[in-house]
């Protein structure tokens, strides 16, 4: 039997990268458990239900001569999936789709995940 073909439009990298997302409810201080250009996946403290739009800023870090500068991504996404994760009564897996990104921070997203995938290639790490 063949296997399922990918969906995904966009490579997707496992990293850890700063995220604010502020909705109705407030903000929350989180991490990225993977990115795309189309998305991100984080775990949160705060169940928020499926469709609900987000203001997200994102934190890319960039390494250059030696030293890591920082490229703040703004953008409005929406929960797509959640999860209660196994085990804890108050995180939550959280999928988020970009539904309005500037195409010079989805170009900023795709520099930073082929420089993931490099590094990571070539044995060294973001």
């Amino acid at each position: 039997m063949p296997l399922p073909q990918e969906k995904r439009r966009y490579p997707r990298v496992e990293e850890r990268i700063p995220v604010k997302i502020s909705s109705d409810h407030g903000d929350i201080l989180t991490e990225t458990k993977n990115l795309s250009c189309s998305g991100a996946f984080c775990r949160m403290n705060q169940r928020l239900e499926p469709m609900t739009r987000l203001r997200i800023h994102l934190l890319l870090p960039f390494r250059k001569n030696d030293r890591v500068t920082s490229k703040k991504i703004t953008c409005h996404g929406v929960v797509v999936r959640v999860e209660a994760v196994a085990d804890s009564e108050d995180c939550f897996d959280t999928a988020i789709f970009f539904s309005d990104i500037a195409p010079k921070d989805i170009r900023s997203i795709d520099k930073f995940i082929e420089n993931v995938m490099e590094n990571k290639n070539h044995g060294q790490f973001n």
